[in-house]
């Protein structure tokens, strides 16, 4: 196994040789290219290290991660985003204990009670105002409430699309058709500002949970159309067998349907999730105050005025961090549900 690992690495670079450096002119091309590819990579990590003033990132990385979360409450928030780090790792090498093997999703799915109880206090502990959210914690709280709320709605829009009734395949198709032709932004505002408009006298929802609402009425048009693809990739004798075995149409949907049309969509799904997470700094501009708002504020303070670069270097590096966790997950359970299926 080594030798040929061996032999296709040099194969490699005698192509990789033979493209760049095939003749004079490519050769030139290929020098200046990597010549300044080089000087690039040296002046970004000369800045990184030595020029760069970190301070507008260390002193304040609390405010990036819990907002304005109460000082001597923030291990609420910290258990949580913790929590789920180590369910990430456990997930990616693969838990050993059966139990937790078999309820994986249930688990997954119990952060997000969890989640709430630790942000918003209950029982036991003290209640927090949805003003104190921010920074890192409000975003994946934004981002892990819709997505979940998203996906079921999808799967049902998805599924009236392809009924068989045309006041209900119309409907959806409505929904969906005007949902992707409108901005993101406006719908947001919409959650934001008109909602409450519509809401009888005395009523009022927490602006967290108009902005979550929000994003699961957008992204859920998208989940549908992907989702409506991975069901018109099943093959019609699948359906055909199902139903000469007696099952009816629910345990049809359930049992053959709904588990491949996810499988064939996930890699779109994962998509929709990480556009998700990045689509809430555009909270920032209705003023709640996730990792961006953050970001924003610190750069009013005077103390910090004009360090933009190690701040938004900073968020990037967060956002591709966390983008890049989710994007592994993905993948890991696509090769788990490919592999589950070739055993079954």
């Amino acid at each position: 196994m080594f030798k040929i690992n061996i032999s296709s690495i040099i194969f490699s670079l005698k192509n990789l040789k033979k493209t760049l450096f095939s003749n004079l002119f490519n050769t030139i091309i290929s020098l200046l290219i990597i010549l300044f590819i080089s000087k690039a990579c040296f002046n970004t990590f000369e800045w990184l290290i030595f020029k760069a003033d970190w301070k507008v990132v260390t002193t304040n990385l609390p405010l990036y991660a819990f907002g304005s979360f109460p000082p001597n409450e923030q291990w609420r928030p910290a258990t949580w985003i913790i929590s789920l780090l180590l369910l990430s790792i456990l997930t990616l090498c693969g838990p050993e204990w059966k139990w937790l093997r078999k309820n994986l999703l249930k688990v997954w799915v119990g952060t997000i009670p969890i989640g709430l109880y630790l942000l918003y206090g209950g029982i036991g502990l003290s209640p927090i105002m949805s003003r104190h959210l921010g920074g890192l914690t409000l975003t994946i709280l934004l981002t892990i409430c819709s997505s979940f709320l998203s996906l079921p709605f999808g799967i049902v829009l998805a599924l009236c699309r392809q009924s068989s009734l045309p006041f209900v395949e119309k409907l959806s198709s409505i929904y969906i058709d005007v949902m992707r032709s409108i901005p993101l932004i406006a719908v947001l505002f919409f959650g934001q500002l008109l909602i409450p408009l519509f809401l009888p006298v005395g009523i009022e929802i927490d602006r967290v949970w108009r902005a979550i609402f929000a994003f699961s009425l957008f992204v859920s048009a998208y989940i549908a159309e992907d989702i409506r693809g991975g069901l018109q990739s099943i093959p019609n004798t699948q359906i055909e067998a199902a139903n000469s075995l007696g099952l009816n149409q629910y345990q049809i949907i359930q049992f053959i349907l709904i588990p491949q049309a996810i499988r064939i969509a996930l890699p779109a799904l994962t998509n929709q999730s990480i556009g998700l997470f990045q689509n809430t700094s555009l909270m920032a501009i209705l003023g709640l105050v996730e990792l961006l708002g953050i970001g924003r504020s610190i750069l009013a303070n005077p103390e910090f005025i004009g360090q933009y670069i190690e701040v938004y270097v900073w968020l990037a590096s967060v956002y591709w961090m966390v983008c890049t966790i989710m994007a592994v997950l993905a993948r890991n359970l696509e090769q788990k549900m490919t592999i589950n299926q070739a055993n079954f």
